[in-house]
């Protein structure tokens, strides 16, 4: 269906798209409900409005005053409507609407099988309806019985009960089915919040199989969720940046597919009016993914998975920023980095912090001193407890940790080394037998220990913890036994309820983990 879209302050000439799925992704507050009632207005006759959360409720809308400004005549309007004509909810509507069809196509059927004995039984709306939502909740059935519609468990003992009596999500699914299936031939179905009161294991699945049973439709999406969004195959997809109300004009752009920046993410930037910060890991328990949130309140923080993936998309969002106007950044983990490939990172706006792993920033100085003081320890004391148990975790580990610096060192030198523009295999053949001349492994190995053994036996801390890869270090260091509590999780989960807190020892933990990477 070509779409006339409503006015775009960034363009003269109407906007229009020709498309079967159209998603409008934005904000809360950036005027997508406001575009959707103005498409509804535009294709009246043949646009239906859906909304989900709505069609639970009583509508609140009055009856309009009289012409003639009579306020008596209309509360004596509302009574009588109230007191004999009880109001009813869309879903109520759509119940009697479905069961009146029902008894209509009983009542035709048992007539045309007196001339046709062998006819088969009409598929209704609800025969409809009954397939997917049964999809939807496998453990229940709808059974209709005397003209009700009623929800029953697949046990054996599970006990039935009336429709009006589901649960919101229940009812909403067969809402939500009916809805689209009593719409006109062809219609514009513009649907708002397509994803609320649903479950993620069922929200996009319904939306597959509602698009399915009626293909003539076209649908329209309002949503700011972004997995429903990306999930739409096949769409146009719209973000609204902002709603002038006095003009009704909207600021708003088409998303265009990109092969250099992942899409989901590109869309979920779009549905926040936050700046962004990308970040290792995928899991939500993550102490990076539950840590930097807090860090960095005024950022969206997006886990990526792995450090590559990181910097691929905080350089390829940071070129796009013409568009989006939205500022990002990224933090990667040292992972052995030397200070150039740092000073590189930084260059492109991706943060390395100064410890070696991102459980060294829980053992920051200022971080064991703010939370020995909240449990009531002499932050001194606790502090240079633990600092004289890293030390000599540190000696006991040293060989293996310069092995792994120097492996890394060693590493670098020999890709640099190969990344050299060679036209011959005799060139390449030379090059390489030359590498092993240039390339001096013991002295990197040398180096390294020397330093190493240095910051052992000076007490350097800081520099202890920017080298030494070891995600036991917390545990075996006995901080937590010195503060009082149980275990490394008890520790970390006092940690971020200091910094909801968002009070002065919040301040200081906050910080000192920015100093630590240089923001």
């Amino acid at each position: 269906m070509e779409l006339i879209l409503p006015t775009n302050q960034n363009t003269s000439t109407p906007v229009t798209l020709d498309t079967k799925v159209l998603v409008v992704i934005g904000a809360n507050g950036s005027g997508k409900s406001s575009f959707g009632r103005e498409l509804h207005k535009r294709y009246a006759g043949r646009s239906v409005w859906i909304s989900g959360m709505h069609s639970l409720f009583l509508s609140s809308e009055e009856n309009e005053t009289p012409a003639d400004g009579n306020e008596l005549a209309r509360l004596q309007s509302m009574i009588a409507e109230r007191l004999f004509m009880p109001r009813l909810s869309e879903y109520e509507k759509l119940i009697l609407h479905l069961q009146t069809e029902e008894f209509e196509a009983a009542v035709k059927y048992k007539e045309d099988c007196k001339l046709t004995p062998d006819l088969l039984p009409p598929v209704t709306k609800i025969d409809r309806i009954q397939t997917i939502w049964e999809k939807m909740f496998p453990h229940n059935r709808l059974v209709r019985k005397s003209g009700f519609i009623e929800l029953a468990s697949t046990s054996i003992d599970g006990d039935s009960y009336t429709a009006g009596r589901m649960s919101d999500g229940e009812k909403l699914v067969f809402y939500l089915i009916g809805a689209v299936l009593c719409a006109p031939v062809n219609a514009l179905l513009i649907i708002e919040e397509p994803e609320i009161l649903l479950h993620d294991s069922i929200k996009n699945p319904l939306w597959d199989e509602i698009e399915a049973i009626r293909p003539d439709c076209t649908y329209v999406y309002l949503t700011h969720d972004i997995d429903f969004a990306a999930s739409r195959d096949s769409s146009k997809r719209l973000w609204i940046r902002s709603y002038n109300a006095d003009a009704r004009i909207w600021d708003y752009e088409l998303i265009e597919n990109t092969d250099t920046f992942p899409e989901e993410v590109y869309m979920e930037i779009l549905g926040s009016r936050k700046p962004i910060l990308f970040i290792e890991g995928t899991d939500s328990n993550s102490i990076d993914n539950r840590l930097y949130p807090l860090i960095f309140p005024d950022y969206k923080v997006k886990p990526m998975g792995g450090c590559q993936k990181v910097i691929e998309t905080t350089k390829a969002f940071s070129q796009l920023k013409d568009f989006h106007t939205l500022d990002s950044k990224g933090i990667v983990d040292r992972d052995r980095r030397t200070e150039g490939e740092i000073a590189y990172l930084r260059e492109q706006h991706i943060y390395v912090p100064d410890v070696a792993e991102v459980e060294n920033l829980l053992m920051l100085e200022p971080v064991i001193k703010t939370v020995a003081k909240r449990l009531m320890k002499d932050p001194e004391v606790v502090f240079s407890q633990v600092k004289e148990n890293v030390i000599k975790l540190f000696l006991k580990d040293l060989e293996s940790q310069v092995l792994l610096h120097a492996r890394h060192r060693v590493q670098k030198k020999l890709e640099t080394a190969l990344n050299r523009k060679m036209s011959t295999v005799e060139e390449l053949t030379e090059h390489v037998e030359s590498i092993r001349e240039t390339v001096h492994v013991d002295d990197i190995y040398t180096g390294i220990k020397s330093k190493f053994i240095q910051y052992a036996e000076t007490g350097d801390y800081k520099n202890i913890l920017r080298v030494y890869n070891q995600k036991g270090m917390l545990p075996q260091s006995q901080l937590c036994k010195y503060c009082g509590i149980s275990n490394k999780e008890s520790y970390l989960n006092l940690i971020l309820s200091i910094l909801r807190e968002n009070k002065e020892d919040a301040d200081v933990i906050r910080t000192s983990i920015k100093e630590c990477l240089g923001t």
